[in-house]
């Protein structure tokens, strides 16, 4: 297995431990014999916060896994400039064509937090998935839960108040770090959301004030989790509870 670290335009290449891939739930929920046939065509590479892995209209030539902290976010562009978020990816999933065969992807994935992901050829993982069952299966169920998502994301930006889903995307970006700190500055969640950084500021004070978050440039730290649980709408443990009945210890954080 190779690990590749951007420098520059290139890539450079050094051992990568065997053990690292199950940092990924994906991976992680593998057995050994299928990670051990995966394992030649695999590399990790390094994210950086902002590069964007794939534009509307692309044919995706690999399929990226997080690793560990590393969070992706699926976004729709608009034509005024303006992206809305409709789905994040982190160590419990895949970013790419998780499906069969050739398809243009809609929309853009953009790496919110930095950090490191494996990365196998698209052509090469859908052979695997018609050579390894468990491959395929795996695939297709967090397929269905990246839907699922998407779907609930959807009515949830329709329905729901921004202090809702400001507690979502705080309680998701907490699952996948499975840690306090978090590297989200309130622009950010602006663009997450499409309001003004104004109206976002006034929500992170408010949450701020009741003791479920402090905030300093560049990271919020959750302090009460169970404040957030408190303010965040149905959609958060409905997505939750679909990859759990899909697949147990899929989710960050849950055991199978």
């Amino acid at each position: 297995m190779i690990i590749a670290k951007a420098h520059g335009a290139g890539l450079s290449t050094m051992p990568l431990a065997q053990g690292r891939v199950a940092a990924n739930q994906i991976f992680n929920l593998l057995p050994h014999a299928a990670v051990d046939q995966l394992a030649p065509a695999l590399e990790c590479v390094e994210l950086r916060r902002g590069q964007c892995l794939f534009e509307p209209g692309d044919d995706v030539a690999h399929v990226h896994f997080p690793l560990l902290s590393t969070v992706v976010a699926l976004v729709v562009p608009m034509r005024d400039g303006r992206m809305m978020e409709v789905a994040t990816i982190g160590r419990e999933g895949a970013v790419g064509s998780v499906t069969l065969g050739h398809r243009p992807v809609f929309v853009r994935a953009s790496v919110h937090i930095s950090g490191n992901a494996v990365r196998i050829p698209r052509k090469t993982l859908d052979e695997m998935r018609l050579a390894i069952p468990r491959v395929h299966d795996l695939l297709s169920k967090y397929a269905d839960c990246l839907a699922a998502q998407v779907f609930q994301s959807a009515a949830c930006a329709a329905v729901h108040s921004l202090e809702a889903r400001c507690a979502r995307a705080l309680l998701l970006t907490h699952d996948r770090l499975q840690q306090p700190e978090l590297p989200l500055t309130q622009e950010m969640l602006a663009d997450m959301f499409g309001a003004t950084r104004t109206y976002v500021t006034r929500i992170a004070r408010r949450l701020q004030k009741r003791g479920a978050i402090t905030y300093r440039r560049g990271v919020i730290r959750v302090v009460r989790r169970e404040l957030l649980e408190e303010t965040v709408c149905e959609c958060y443990g409905r997505v939750r509870r679909h990859f759990d009945r899909m697949e147990p210890g899929l989710y960050p954080g849950t055991e199978p």
